[in-house]
């Protein structure tokens, strides 16, 4: 069978209302103006430290497990099986890893949480698409079992041993990380000097080269890796053809269930390996609980990116930033943010009026001065608005991005072999 008799099954996106894709100089110029906006953002409200390369840095690690979470969820939905598993699948990653870790070193641990994963998303594939049940109702059994069977497992292995307990694992060695002397200290230098744009960039490379784990190159260039593979290789074709148009796929002689099984045993390994970063890099120990609802963050990523590594990436990367916000200087930076947030609400009514939609302008001009009042009346908000800033983001941007999304066709959908015939 060849690549083009396979791609019929693999297109099935309705032809209306397809936007026409960017092109990365519009990207890069976007990317500028939002740079250029948080920059006026930091020298109108003080809050220096909402692009430094600490948060910046930090933000990155907190993105990472969210990412790999959000990939699993794409190979899984790609191939047309929801997977509500993944925080499951990353709790037995955090486990295995830390189980293994702390005995045998940590690339051990990282490889063990792989395999913790895959076999959560292996059972997922047996429950869903061998004997058909609901994909949500999986999802959630596996969740809940995790947290049963760590919890189990770590009364007569970690309870036992020096340094753990019932409810966390010893130390685990930290894998090595990369600094560049010079560029890093020389970013760093021009980020203090708190510059317009020039110092924001600094901050933002300076975070992305220093203290780097060497599992956060391999999770980075996990996203392009992952684009290759769906969307440049023969492989990738039938297996997206699945989540399609299985029936379509199978009369072109691909075994849907194959596809099927790898792409969901590679989305708990996925899920697995955000799970072991959270608890060898992220931490450095396991902790019952410390995946913290990542699992459908990263689920929220992948809707956010429409299905696609890139966009889930910067899903992942917004979702990383406002975690980071909390934890540092979170009152003052999340202060910050409500200022940021009417200023582009300006824009958008700009847009908005542009495109005739009145109504929607008139929402967005009120709720930019609801934010500007908000802003002017305060030095800081509340504790409380800080700690659910990550999850009032994840809601909004799926809100609002809601109306340009597209799942592939068959995801969630029973497949029974023969049925098209």
């Amino acid at each position: 069978m060849t690549t083009s008799t396979v791609s019929a099954a693999a297109s099935a996106a309705p032809k209306k209302g397809v936007r026409r894709k960017l092109s990365w100089p519009v990207i890069l110029l976007i990317i500028a103006g939002g740079m250029a906006l948080v920059s006026l953002v930091r020298l109108i409200s003080g809050a220096n430290d909402l692009t430094s390369v600490g948060q910046v840095s930090g933000a990155l690690k907190l993105a990472i497990p969210i990412g790999l979470a959000g990939l699993g969820g794409l190979w899984a939905e790609r191939a047309g099986v929801i997977n509500i598993g993944l925080e499951g699948m990353m709790i037995l990653g955090t486990w295995f890893g830390a189980w293994a870790g702390f005995q045998w070193g940590p690339w051990t641990g990282v490889a063990f949480g792989i395999i913790g994963g895959a076999i959560g998303g292996l059972l997922h594939a047996v429950i869903t698409v061998t004997f058909g049940v609901n994909h949500i109702v999986s999802g959630v059994a596996i969740n809940i079992l995790a947290v049963g069977a760590t919890r189990y497992l770590s009364n007569f292995t970690f309870a036992n041993i020096d340094g753990g307990s019932s409810k966390q694992s010893p130390r685990i060695d930290p894998i090595t990380e990369i600094t560049i002397p010079g560029l890093s200290d020389g970013l760093g230098d021009l980020q203090d000097k708190h510059w317009f744009f020039v110092s924001d960039i600094a901050g933002v490379v300076g975070g992305l080269v220093t203290g780097l784990s060497l599992l956060t190159v391999v999770a980075l260039l996990m996203i392009p890796g992952t684009w290759w593979i769906l969307w440049r290789t023969a492989f990738g074709l039938r297996l997206r053809s699945c989540g399609e148009n299985p029936m379509a796929a199978e009369s072109l002689g691909v075994n849907v269930y194959k596809y099927k099984y790898i792409a969901v045993t590679v989305s708990g390994g996925l899920a697995g390996l955000g799970g072991a970063f959270l608890a060898i890099v992220a931490t450095g120990i396991y902790q019952e609980g410390q995946t913290g609802g990542r699992g459908y963050i990263g689920l929220a990523a992948m809707i956010f990116g429409n299905w696609m590594p890139g966009g889930m990436a910067l899903g992942a990367g917004l979702f990383g930033f406002t975690d980071s916000l909390k934890l540092r200087g979170g009152a003052e930076n999340v202060h910050a943010v409500l200022l940021f947030l009417a200023i582009l609400l300006v824009f958008v009514v700009a847009w908005q009026l542009y495109k005739k939609k009145y109504v929607a302008a008139v929402i967005s001009a009120a709720v930019s001065a609801l934010l500007f009042t908000w802003y002017t009346l305060t030095d800081e908000v509340p504790s409380q608005i800080v700690d659910a800033t990550p999850y009032v983001a994840t809601l909004l941007v799926l809100a609002l991005s809601a109306q340009r999304l597209r799942m592939p066709k068959a995801n969630g959908q029973a497949y029974r072999k023969g049925q098209g015939k």
